[in-house]
This record gives structure tokens, sequence and C-alpha cells, in this order.
């Protein structure tokens, strides 16, 4: 592939994350409006937050295998479509269900986008540094997304009311949808497979019903309805690995778990979401309540770390070279932890300005984690099969991503009325239990690498006694 087709298919794909970090995180700071117009309860509000993570963490999986054997850019293009419809459907929206549904939709769309993407920058650049510092755009754009999606659309609801911000997405997943036709070539694995219905109906159920059972938990863990959900999910779960052990064109293969770095890349981007991704998600809510600040400066202060996790993003290939991802990988999740801790202690009548320097700490190793997550996703995985491979890294990172905001709306009690004082406090535990989730992270991502440290070790001893004989 020539030097420029292959930088339109990186531009493509970084566009298409950047996109689906936008969708994901606009709720943040247009809720309230949102819910006003649409006269939705504490619950429905709940879902107008997790709603599109119930269908972009059922279908990431199963788009990324899909992609691999169908057509990665078929795959893309209508994620795109879709995008571009549902976004539309939830700016037309006159009552919740149908939001909420178009919500949805955006989740299963931005999986679509999302899946595909690391599978098409794979084959646009094979190996090599030019590789490092495609994947390392990529995890910028990851950082972008969430830095401009909250500001955004509090400026677009400012100006012109929330639909508008919809709207806009609609015109932006219309612009992508254009590009990608124009820019990305078709790429598939050699060996075409047949759908694993099983594994998608099995998967794709399981975590919804995860999913919900977690939103709906927030009001009360005890409820038969949260009981329920959360023990279907689990229960389906656990069918989806006995499917793919029994299958013979199984959506995810799980030898890949005997591979240390597909390990550690899964079970990195899992604490990604727990540790960091859950606890971002709802500062901007925390700053509210606690500093009394406008949607937009909460947007604007959450951006600290959104945009220095892009510089540290662009510049983490300056690391390739020297220190290998899983080191990069529990490097950036204890830089996390070290930041979000920093964040302890605010209280009313305190500056923003006092958040600054643990949020930039942490903005610096979300940069070098998401550039790492990018890495291992492609590389521990066969080439044939990388678009499934960043379908299952992402589909840990916001299956954890829906478990940490649900611990974190728990922790801040963002479900009902508190002072300043109480919300600032309930922030805390939220922060203290993210950075223990970081260290508990980076412990495990530790082990692997020993892990994978002795194989190679045996290794190079059996080889040298069969040298030897």
């Amino acid at each position: 592939m020539t030097t420029r087709r292959a930088q339109g298919v990186l531009a493509t794909a970084a566009y298409g994350t950047l996109l689906v970090l936008v969708a994901y995180t606009v709720p943040m700071t247009t809720l309230a409006p949102t819910a006003a117009a649409l006269h939705a309860g504490p619950t429905a509000q709940t879902w107008v937050l997790t709603g599109a993570l119930v269908g972009l963490s059922a279908l990431l999986l199963t788009a990324g295998s899909i992609a691999d054997d169908r057509g990665r850019k078929q795959v893309f293009v209508v994620g795109a479509l879709l995008l571009a419809l549902s976004s539309a459907a939830a700016a037309a929206a006159a009552v919740t269900p149908l939001f909420l549904a178009a919500r949805v939709v955006q989740g299963a769309a931005s999986a679509a986008v999302l899946a595909p993407s690391l599978g098409l920058i794979g084959e646009a650049y094979p190996g090599g540094a030019a590789r490092v510092r495609a994947l390392g755009v990529w995890g910028a754009a990851v950082g972008l997304g969430i830095a401009v999606g909250p500001v955004y659309a509090a400026l677009a609801e400012r100006w012109l009311g929330w639909r508008a911000v919809y709207w806009g997405l609609a015109l932006l997943a219309a612009s992508l949808l254009a590009l990608a036709a124009t820019v990305l070539e078709e790429s598939r694995s050699p060996a075409r497979r047949r759908v694993d219905t099983p594994g998608v109906l099995t998967l794709g159920t399981g975590t919804a019903a995860l999913i919900a059972g977690l939103a709906e938990g927030r009001y009360g863990w005890t409820e038969p309805v949260v009981l329920a959900l959360l023990a279907a999910g689990v229960v389906l779960l656990a069918a989806f690995a006995v499917v793919e052990a029994r299958c013979a064109d199984p959506m995810l293969d799980l030898r890949l778990f005997r591979e240390p770095g597909f390990v550690a890349a899964t079970g990195g981007a899992l604490f990604t979401g727990l540790a960091v991704v859950g606890l971002m998600s709802c500062l901007p809510a925390a700053l509210q309540r606690v500093l009394g600040v406008s949607a937009l400066a909460a947007g604007g202060v959450l951006a600290i770390w959104s945009g220095l996790s892009v510089v540290a993003a662009l510049q983490a290939r300056r690391l390739a070279g020297r220190i290998g991802a899983t080191t990069q990988l529990i490097v950036a999740l204890l830089v996390c932890g070290v930041g979000e801790l920093a964040l302890v202690g605010l209280r009313p009548g305190d500056s923003w300005l006092r958040l600054a320097p643990g949020l930039a700490v942490a903005g610096i190793g979300s940069g070098v984690l998401n550039a790492a997550l990018g890495r291992l996703a492609v590389t521990s995985v066969p080439a044939h099969r990388a678009a499934m491979g960043s379908g299952a890294n992402n589909t840990a990172r916001y299956l954890g991503s829906s478990l940490g905001v649900a611990v974190t709306v728990t922790l801040m009690g963002l479900g009902r009325p508190a002072t300043p004082r109480a919300a600032a406090d309930g922030a805390d535990h939220a922060v203290l239990a993210a950075t223990v989730l970081c260290v508990l992270g980076a412990a495990g991502a530790l082990a692997v690498r020993a892990a994978q440290r002795r194989g190679a070790a045996t290794t190079d001893q059996s080889d040298s006694s069969h040298s030897s004989r």
C-alpha cells in the first residue's frame, strides 16, 4: 500500500474512532437539558448515559470477527451509515423510549466503526516504526474524542439546544461515510469462515444483560430485576465460553488466552475501563455538584486529562524501541493511579486548579496506556485476525467502563440529591477505589509479564539442550 493511501486509511480510522468517543461522551454535559425536554426520570437518565454502552459492548467482538471474515471496509461503512441514521433519530426523538433506542443503535453502530479500525491500520502498516506511529495516532484519537465530546456538546447545547448536538453528530457521521467509501480498500482474512451464530447470540445477549443489570443496579443492587439481569448476563457469558470452546470456527479463539500478550491486552483494557474511563466519565457531574461549575466549565476541566492523553499517545512511539508494550501498560496504569490519587480532597469552594496536577499526570498515563493497548491488540493476535483482536480489546475496555461507571456512580451518589460536602466525600471514595483498581491492573500485567519471561527462558533452555545434542 502506498504511503499516501496508508495515510488516508489511518486518517479515516482515527476519525471514526474519534467520532465514536464523541458520541459516547456527549451526554456527560447535556444530560440535564435532554432529560428535561424528554421528561426522563432517574432510571431513564441512567440509560441516556449507558444506552450506547449496551450496543457498543455487545457487538464489538462480533463486529471485529465479521470484519475479518467478510470485509473490514464493509463493516466500517455500515457502521458509519448506522451512526448517521441513529444520531438523526436521537435528534428527532419526541419521547424517551425512542431516544434511548437511538442511543443503543448508536452504540451498535459505534462498534461497527471501532472494531475494524485497528485491523485497517494493521493492514495499511504491516510493521516497524511506521506501525508504532500509526497506532499512537489511533490512541491519540481516543483521547481527543473524550476531550472534544463534552465541550462540543456543551457549546452546541448552549447555542442551539440539545437536539443540535445529535444533528451535528449525524452530519459528522455522514462525512465519515463519504470518506470511508472513497479512501478505504477492502481487506479481509484469506480464510473465509462461517458466522459463529451461537457465539454472536450468547455474547450479545449476555453482555447486554450484564450492562443492563449494572445500569439498573445503581438504584438498588438487591432489586429482583437487577439480580435477574446480572445472573442472566453471567450465565450467558459462561455459555459463550462453552460455545467457543466447542465451535469449529469460533468468533473468539479461546487458545489466545494462552498467549501472555493477548492476556495483557485484554486485562489491561478491562482495568482501563474500570479504573480510568469509569472515573473520568463521571468527573464532570461530580465537579458540577461539588464546585457548582457549569457543564461547559466541567468539560473544560476534563480536557486537561484527555488533552494531555492525546499528546502522550502521539509521543509514546519514542518508547517503543526501549520499553516493551506490556511494561508500558504496567507503568502507565501506575501513573494513572498516582494522578487519580492526587484528586482526593476536593472540597466546596476550592478552585478547579486544585485538580490540574492530578489530571495532567493521569492524562499522560492514559495516553501511553491507549497507545500500548493499541499495539498489544494488533500484535497479540495473528495478522489475519486483527479486527477480532481489536474487538476483543475494546469489548474488555467498554465492559470495564460499564462496571467502572456503575461503581463510580454508586460511590459518588450521583443517583440521589446530596449537599456539596457529601458529594465531595463521595467523589473521594470513588477516586480511592479507582486508584486501587489501577494498582491491581498493574499487578496483573506484571504477573503476565513475569510468566511471559519464564516461558521465554524455558524455550531458550530447551533450544540450547536440543542444539547441544
